[in-house]
């Protein structure tokens, strides 16, 4: 039986760039200092690094040391951990986005879009296929930072998912699409939508002041924080997303597509 409600945990941390030592010590903190109830913990895009394109240097194997210790924390706090960064598989590199049981199971998702802007595509593989994961009866559509500007990508067709996740690592020169899109999303796909970003700067000149959200699925803002790292968890009712969908059926109308 679902459980009617979601408990998501959203840190927003001001990474310190390339020094997976330091970010990890961040978050071992900022996670154990979480009261109440949580059922998912979620990080931002490359999020013991920042958004470095030096994946010959950065890369960890899925049995390194920072997949390793997403694993002791899902264990030790018995939460779900989510949030992106770079692995190497295969002599290749991905910005992959780990979502991480306490019973030691592990689903991946490979960024789709890459953002040439940023040569992301000169240093990394490109994903091919969603993932939709599942806890307490709620699904959850995994996206990582510039997937978010490609609607078809994030369709909801009929009610796949009940939760759009998207972790980033998006400048505040453009925060104002962050907010436009991740509101668009949830309209469009009736659904919960969560945009986990960071603070801070990085040695590129980028300025991140956050904005990660929360938004219902009639595109509410349910909750926003912008200009300082923090650590906050909101509860997501299962009856809101029902009734909206009910009173609301708009997805009934919707185009019908496939993606290939």
């Amino acid at each position: 039986m679902a459980n009617e409600q979601l408990h998501i945990t959203l840190l927003q941390p001001d990474i310190v760039w390339e020094d997976k030592k330091t970010n990890l010590e961040q978050y071992t903190s900022m996670i154990a200092g979480i009261s109440g109830p949580k059922n998912i913990v979620t990080l931002p895009e490359m999020f013991t690094t920042g958004f470095s394109m030096a994946p010959e240097r950065l890369s960890e194997t899925m049995d390194g040391p920072s997949v390793q210790w997403m694993a002791d924390m899902a264990s030790k706090y018995r939460c779900i951990l989510a949030g992106s960064l770079i692995i190497e598989e295969n002599g290749k590199y991905y910005n992959r986005m780990l979502w991480v049981q306490p019973d030691g199971h592990i689903y991946t998702y490979d960024k789709r879009h890459l953002f040439a802007f940023a040569k992301e595509d000169q240093h990394y593989t490109p994903g091919d296929s969603r993932l939709i994961v599942q806890v307490n009866g709620w699904r959850i559509n995994l996206q990582v930072c510039y997937d978010l500007r490609f609607p078809v990508w994030a369709r909801n067709q009929g009610d796949e998912y009940d939760v759009l996740l998207n972790v980033a690592n998006w400048p505040e020169a453009r925060i104002l699409a962050w907010k436009t899109l991740l509101q668009a999303r949830a309209i469009e796909n009736q659904c919960f939508v969560i945009g986990v970003n960071r603070v801070g700067q990085d040695p590129k000149g980028n300025n991140y002041t956050g904005a990660s959200s929360v938004f219902g699925p009639l595109g509410q803002v349910m909750w926003q924080q912008e200009g300082q790292a923090i650590c906050h968890t909101i509860t997501l009712e299962k009856e809101l997303l029902l009734q909206t969908r009910a009173t609301l059926p708009f997805l009934n109308d919707a185009d019908k597509f496939m993606l290939l």
